[in-house]
C-alpha cells in the first residue's frame, strides 16, 4: 500500500490548494464589486461636470491643457498590480507599451503605480521620476489618486513633455478586460466628452445630459476663465481617479478568474488521483485476497 499512501497524500495536499484557490477567488470578486461600486457611485458628480463644461466649450481652445507643448518627450503612467496570481492582467499592459515603443521613436519618461509596472520599467532601463508602488493598496481613495493626477499636472505644466500617456487595463465584464493606451494629457474637448458620457452609460444618465444642453445660455462669474482653472484640475482628478478604479476592478477580476480556473484544475486533478488511489487499492486487495485463497488452497493439500 506504499504507493496509495503516496496517493492519498497528493490528494489531501491537491484538495488543501483547492480551498485556498477557491479563498482567493472570493476574495477577488468581493474587491471587484467594491471597485465596481465605487467607480458606479461618482456618475452624479461627472454629470454635473459634464454638464458645466458642455456650457464652457467654446473657450477651452485656449486653456494651457488643450495646448500641446514643442518638447518632444512623453511622460508615461503605468497602472499595473502589486501581486502576480492575475492571469494575463500585467502581460497584456506590458505588451501595450512594448507596442507603443515600436510604433514611435519618443524619450520617454515613467510614473509608475504598483510594483509590477516599476521592475518591468528598470529592467527596460527607463527612467523613473516618481512610484507610487509603497504607498498603494487594493482600497484606493480619490485623496490618494489626486496625489498623481497633481503630480501629472505639474509635469506637463513644468513644458518638459508634450504629452501625458495612460496605460492600464479597462474594465469590460469580469470576463473581458483590454489593455488600453490613453493620452491623458493634452485635453481634445470631443475626448473629454466621449469619455465621460462612456462612463454615464446607463440611459437614465444619458437623458439628463441631453436634457441640460437645452437649459438656457448661463452667466458665469466673476470669468470663464477663473472657473476653469479650478474645474480643469477637478477634470483630471476625476478622470484618473477612474483609471485606477477601471484598472483595479480589471485586476480583481484577473485574479477571480485565475483562481476559479487554478481551482477547477485543482479540482479535476484530484478526482483523477482519487481514481487512480480506488484502482491501486483495488488492486492491494485482490492481491491479498489471492494470495488468502492460494494459502487456503495450499493448506488443504
Amino acid at each position: 500500500m506504499a504507493n496509495s499512501k503516496e496517493i492519498k497524500r497528493k490528494i489531501k495536499s491537491i484538495k488543501n490548494t483547492a480551498k485556498i484557490t477557491k479563498a482567493m477567488e472570493l476574495i477577488s470578486t468581493v474587491k471587484m464589486k467594491k471597485a465596481q461600486d465605487e467607480a458606479n457611485s461618482k456618475k452624479d458628480f461627472i454629470l454635473d461636470l459634464l454638464n458645466s463644461l458642455s456650457k464652457m466649450w467654446a473657450t477651452l481652445d485656449d486653456f494651457p491643457l488643450f495646448e500641446k507643448s514643442k518638447e518632444w518627450k512623453t511622460l508615461w503612467v503605468v497602472i499595473t498590480s502589486n501581486k502576480w496570481l492575475c492571469w494575463w492582467y500585467n502581460v497584456n499592459t506590458f505588451k501595450s507599451i512594448n507596442n507603443y515603443i515600436w510604433r514611435t521613436n519618443e524619450e520617454l519618461d515613467f510614473i509608475t503605480c504598483w510594483k509590477r509596472g516599476a521592475q518591468f520599467v528598470v529592467k527596460s532601463g527607463y527612467e523613473i521620476i516618481s512610484d507610487f508602488s509603497e504607498k498603494f493598496t487594493d482600497n484606493v481613495t480619490f485623496d490618494f489618486s489626486r496625489n498623481i493626477s497633481r503630480l501629472i499636472l505639474e509635469q506637463y505644466k513644468s513644458w518638459k513633455y508634450s504629452k501625458i500617456v495612460v496605460f492600464y487595463n479597462y474594465f469590460v465584464n469580469t470576463i473581458k478586460q483590454i489593455a488600453v493606451e490613453r493620452e491623458f494629457i493634452p485635453f481634445v474637448k470631443e475626448d473629454i466628452e466621449n469619455y465621460l458620457i462612456k462612463i454615464l452609460w446607463e440611459e437614465e444618465y444619458k437623458q439628463k445630459f441631453s436634457n441640460s444642453k437645452k437649459d438656457p445660455n448661463y452667466v458665469f462669474e466673476p470669468w470663464i476663465e477663473t472657473i476653469l482653472e479650478e474645474l480643469i484640475p477637478l477634470l483630471i482628478d476625476m478622470m484618473f481617479y477612474d483609471m485606477l478604479l477601471e484598472a483595479k476592478a480589471s485586476e480583481h477580476s484577473s485574479r477571480m478568474i485565475a483562481m476559479k480556473n487554478a481551482k477547477d484544475n485543482a479540482n479535476k486533478f484530484a478526482w483523477k488521483l482519487t481514481l487512480e488511489y480506488n484502482k491501486a487499492r483495488q488492486a492491494a486487495i485482490t492481491k491479498e485476497v489471492s494470495e488468502i485463497v492460494s494459502w487456503v488452497e495450499s493448506m488443504k493439500e
